[in-house]
């Protein structure tokens, strides 16, 4: 297909597919590295998610999120970029970006890239000017350079530390070989922090933000949203212990949350208000409640974020019960829809996660010598419970890649064949996210599960995938594939997404228990079985007993 074929089609696509999609919308994260690899090196590529796209059309999906395919050194998976504006040839080319992004289109599946704004890669071309220039030069400017404390400026400039563990702060040597300045690095320390007072850096991503808006994109999940922006004089912080790597669980964080931040997204929707199509923002903003999220996403920001005050609520009626009252409170009240979500790149999966017996902090993984490890046939029933429930909430959903097979977290990975920086920044005390990040299985028999042709992965795949593999689950009555297909119909069918919640009583403490149209759903979270609502079951996440819900289950009655 042609550059003009691919354009026309495209187009096309955007001015017949109706407005505000996102508000309803199912979306897909898809892990570039970990879904399927075309070349044979054992790394997920471009063309490998053009080849499935029929798979996701047959699930059921309105859009694919795909996570970092930039150029990059990958020292942190590709979120630590070096080119913005061209596809890292692990992935492909921008010529097979086009033809993904095409063919997804002509499948009606709309597509949201990755943009990582608070820090690039340390190969960044601005990064590699900066060092070779002086302390106070333009070059520098572009980054948060600043003067070390001590008699030798031999101290970082202030306490914070790494959300991968360590201090923030790198001194450089600089160019007459002498120790000099410190950057600012959030995450690792191959990636420096942008200095998003300076025009020039807000200059540049509205070039980035173009460049991939004329390719036809249908928006962009906003890495670390809640960043980018520091408070006044970087003054010193500790967090609580409770605060979560990426400060979910604290008000008042100098490098999260900060005021400035939404001058910038108010910048941005403005510059995706210029193109047709009805393009979306969708924030990774980790806040302490519902309400900090939802400043994200006021009439003039950003479109959804991402509610992670909702994945982090344990399996518990009382608990689920206030998030999504609290959600579907907050988000409406600015006109956004809530978005709903479980699993995606960063965290234990929920199939694992829902049946720990012990802390999950976030971020530190889990893995062979983590207390309280998963119950794995309970975290099973619990996850395919947990999305019957999220799928029939108003608002739109996020699903992770390989979640609609069941996938649990893999632990048992060995040490010297573990990638995520958090790991080696902590000498093993921390997992990481590995364990979510494994290669998916399309095909039991295959070399690699069919994930690559050659056998080869970048991650090792656990020889039980095999049995959770897509082939052995299509067509399987009762399969957590087909749990997945059935859902998502039926949630489009009734339209679910656009739909209101009314809370339904008489099922008891463990019940999270509503109404959304013309559908009852209750889903047990206690041990004591509960009656299956009046009406024609539609879907159950489990097998009913004698007219009753089990434990760990979500049922779907339609009345009237």
């Amino acid at each position: 297909m042609t550059s003009a074929e691919t354009a026309e089609r495209t187009d096309a696509f955007l001015t017949t597919v109706g407005g505000e999609w996102w508000r309803t919308a199912v979306i897909y994260q898809i892990y570039p590295r970990s879904f399927a690899d075309a070349s044979g090196d054992g790394i997920g590529d471009l063309p490998g998610i053009t080849s499935h796209l029929d798979d996701l059309a047959r699930l059921g999906v309105d859009a694919i999120w795909l996570s970092p395919f930039q150029r990059s050194p990958q020292k942190d998976a590709g979120y630590d970029v070096s080119d913005y504006c061209d596809v890292d040839p692990l992935f492909g080319t921008l010529a097979d970006f086009d033809a993904m992004l095409a063919a997804a289109h002509e499948r009606g599946i709309r597509v949201i890239v990755d943009l990582v704004p608070n820090h690039s890669s340390d190969q960044h071309e601005w990064f590699q000017q900066a060092l070779a220039a002086r302390p106070g030069s333009p070059e520098r400017a572009r980054y948060m350079f600043r003067d070390g404390k001590g008699e030798h400026g031999e101290l970082p400039p202030n306490n914070w530390d790494s959300v991968f563990g360590g201090p923030a702060w790198t001194r450089v040597t600089e160019a007459d070989g002498t120790p000099g300045q410190w950057y600012l690095h959030l995450f690792d320390s191959s990636q420096p922090d942008f200095d998003w007072s300076n025009e020039e850096v807000r200059e540049e991503f509205r070039r980035i933000l173009r460049f991939w808006l004329d390719r036809h994109v249908d928006g962009f999940r906003v890495d670390v949203a809640h960043g980018l922006v520091k408070a006044e004089g970087l003054p010193d912080y500790i967090p609580t212990p409770e605060a979560g790597s990426m400060g979910g669980e604290e008000e008042n964080v100098p490098y999260w949350g900060q005021e400035g931040v939404h001058e910038v997204y108010r910048d941005w929707r403005r510059i995706l208000a210029e193109y047709e199509g009805d393009r979306a923002l969708a924030a990774e903003a980790w806040l302490p409640t519902a309400d900090r999220t939802a400043l994200w996403v006021r009439s003039d920001e950003m479109h959804q974020a991402f509610n992670f005050p909702y994945l982090q609520t344990e399996w518990d009626a009382a608990e689920l019960r206030e998030v999504i009252s609290e959600s579907l409170r907050a988000f409406p009240g600015v006109g956004a829809p809530s978005t709903w979500v479980l699993s995606n790149h960063d965290v234990v999966r929920h199939a694992s996660r829902l049946a720990l017996t012990a802390e999950n902090p976030q971020g530190h993984g889990i893995g062979p010598d983590s207390p309280g490890k998963p119950m794995p046939e309970v975290g099973l029933r619990r996850a395919r419970a947990a999305t019957a429930l999220m799928l029939a909430l108003p608002g739109s959903a996020y699903l992770y890649q390989g979640e609609e097979l069941g996938l649990p977290e893999v632990i048992d990975i060995p040490g010297e064949a573990r990638q995520d920086p958090t790991w080696f920044r902590t000498n093993g005390e921390r997992y990481g996210r590995d364990g979510c990040r494994v290669p998916i299985p399309w095909h039991a028999d295959a070399p690699a599960y069919g994930f690559s042709p050659t056998g080869a992965s970048w991650l090792p795949q656990p020889a039980e995938w095999a049995e959770l593999a897509r082939d052995r689950q299509a067509g399987v009555e009762g399969s957590t594939l087909e749990l997945y297909r059935l859902l998502l119909a039926e949630r489009r069918a009734r339209d679910l997404g656009a739909g209101t919640l009314e809370w339904v009583d008489g099922f008891g403490t463990d019940a999270v228990a509503f109404r959304n149209g013309n559908v009852t759903v209750v889903a047990n979270t206690g041990s004591a079985p509960i009656p299956v609502p009046d009406g024609i079951v539609i879907a159950a996440s489990g097998p009913l007993t004698d007219g009753e819900v089990p434990a760990d289950t979500t049922v779907w009655v339609a009345i009237g």
